[in-house]
């Protein structure tokens, strides 16, 4: 358990990163997908969640 929370700690500090840095750009993104039909925001979402779930089944099997 201690090890999800840390990765959700993690995320929150990549993703407030990427906002203090670059606010403009995450508000375009954000703009971009809103034009985005659900279906290939979904299928993105899968996509991405599916090669999290690589990478750590990758990272622990080391």
């Amino acid at each position: 358990m201690t090890e999800l929370g840390l990765a959700i700690a993690l995320v929150l500090v990549i993703e407030g990163t990427l906002y203090a840095l670059f606010p403009e750009a995450m508000q375009r993104m954000m703009r971009s997908m809103q034009n985005q039909p659900a279906a290939v925001l979904r299928w993105t979402g899968l996509g991405i969640a599916a090669l999290g779930v690589g990478l750590v089944w990758l990272i622990r099997r080391g």
